[in-house]
């Protein structure tokens, strides 16, 4: 591990998921100033506040319109990396975030509510680009015994993101009802020093010699990544990729849809970024402060609950990192999937157990159980942070060759953001009508998912872009 290698790794993960990760937790904390801001602009607008459905469906909308965004982010990878290449493409998305700063920090100066939900989708935007753009750039840029290691650093720093989400919405520090709008919009500082730094860093080596067929620069980014003077081996292997690629030009998604020879790669793409996001990890992780206070945690305690989870999933998150290349990706996504799945089936349990329901007027509350609900919460975001979190993007970067991997990011992020948004704008409807029993929608997601990767997909461990093709073919 070169410290290039390592630098290039930390920065874009440092400037790119990390910022997804916060802007996931970021709209948690303030929700009641937000929705207070919402109510009093509208008074002074039209003379009248909102009641209370149109005001939480503007709310969901609030945290449900990040997805979206990230969802045409998604979309335009395809185009933006073979134009601009990886790291070209980093670069310029940092410029989306200085932008959506500005939008939300701005918006209660001006009493513009449609500020905050423009930069929030600004904010998707360069995160669906990102999601999808870091993990291919990191996977191309590392050597195959490192490619996991590489390839779940990302998925640390998006935990980290939540992290500092949580601390810094603590009454101390940013949690006031006049801070949130710089709470907002503190994602401005790692994208800036993304934008200073990232141009000294090679672009991807494959990119260059493959798309570009340019092998002068390809061999001086080797040289640079892998700090040796001997790359003909790593050039050779990507010459024989180019050369089974050389009939193929770089395929679009409908081709990737129709092409027989990649449908389970494909199929195991749509599976995972689907069930990674209706895992329930996205309703965990925006509206921690509603599912603690629904388990009768008192609400001055709420906050140090919530950081002490997301200290919890940032070690989880460096336990799967450094066990990945021993254990392997199979078995840290399957136990990660089975032990959010359990702890979805006990959130439902602790939640009944703890509030008496009407229909069975002899049962008594177990007030002890809000701490299995907490235990359970994080139980989820451990488990996910272990594996789903990261295992998905590193897998649709192995399972398809050069020729086919733009269009499968394209396919995972898509899906990935589709069933976000679908999470985030349902799920307090979904929790207002089924109560307790919306979390075993998720416990039977992710246990689907576990026995479909346990049955359909292979181990990846230490094998070529080629190996893993002909294991599939």
């Amino acid at each position: 591990l070169t410290f290039p290698l390592l630098s290039v790794t930390l920065l874009v993960s440092f400037g790119s998921s990390m910022l997804y990760g916060y802007n996931l937790a970021v709209v948690n904390s303030p929700a009641a100033y937000i929705k207070a801001f919402y109510n009093a602009t509208w008074s002074q607008r039209y003379g009248h506040g909102l009641a209370s459905g149109p005001l939480t469906l503007l709310y969901s909308l609030t945290v449900s319109i990040f997805a979206l965004g990230g969802l045409v982010g998604s979309l335009l990878v395809g185009v933006l990396v073979e134009r601009y290449g990886r790291n070209g493409t980093l670069s310029r998305s940092a410029l989306l975030v200085l932008l959506a700063s500005g939008f939300m920090g701005f918006s209660r100066e001006l009493g513009s509510p449609e500020m905050v939900i423009i930069g929030r989708s600004i904010t998707g935007l360069h995160s669906g680009i990102c999601l999808s753009v870091v993990p291919l750039y990191l996977g191309e840029i590392a050597p195959k015994n490192l490619r996991g290691f590489l390839g779940l650093m990302p998925s640390i720093f998006i935990c980290l993101g939540v992290f500092f989400a949580q601390v810094l919405s603590l009454p101390e520090l940013l949690g006031e009802d006049r801070f949130w709008p710089l709470f907002l919009s503190v994602v401005v500082v790692p994208a800036s020093l993304q934008l200073l730094l990232l141009h000294c860093f090679p672009e991807s080596p494959r990119y260059l010699l493959i798309e570009k067929n340019d092998v002068c620069r390809a061999t001086e980014a080797l040289h640079r990544f892998l700090g040796t003077p001997d790359v003909q081996d790593v050039i050779e292997e990507m010459k024989e990729e180019q050369r089974s690629l050389s009939s193929v030009d770089m395929v679009s998604v409908w081709q990737l849809l129709r092409d027989r020879s990649v449908r389970w790669q494909t199929l195991s793409v749509v599976v995972v970024n689907a069930g990674m996001q209706l895992s329930g990890i996205d309703a965990i992780w925006f509206y921690t402060n509603t599912i603690f206070e629904n388990a009768g945690i008192p609400v001055s305690q709420i906050p140090y609950t919530t950081v002490g989870t997301g200290a919890i999933e940032v070690v989880a998150g460096l336990i799967g990192c450094f066990t990945i290349e021993k254990l392997g990706r199979r078995p840290l996504i399957i136990t990660g999937f089975c032990a959010m799945g359990i702890c979805s089936a006990g959130i439902t349990v602790s939640l009944l157990l703890h509030i008496p329901q009407p229909r069975v007027p002899s049962q008594t509350a177990l007030p002890w159980m809000r701490y299995v609900s907490v235990a359970c919460v994080v139980g989820i975001i451990a488990g996910f942070c272990m594996g789903p979190a990261g295992v998905p993007f590193l897998m649709t970067a192995e399972l398809f060759t050069q020729s086919h991997r733009p269009a499968a990011y394209i396919v995972g992020g898509s899906l990935n953001w589709l069933c976000n948004f679908t999470v985030g704008f349902i799920f307090p409807f979904l929790q207002m009508s089924a109560g307790a029993f919306c979390y075993l929608v998720f416990c039977g997601v992710c246990l689907l998912v576990a026995l479909y990767v346990y049955l359909i997909i292979p181990e990846t461990k230490n094998k070529t872009f080629m190996e893993i093709s002909h294991i599939f073919a």
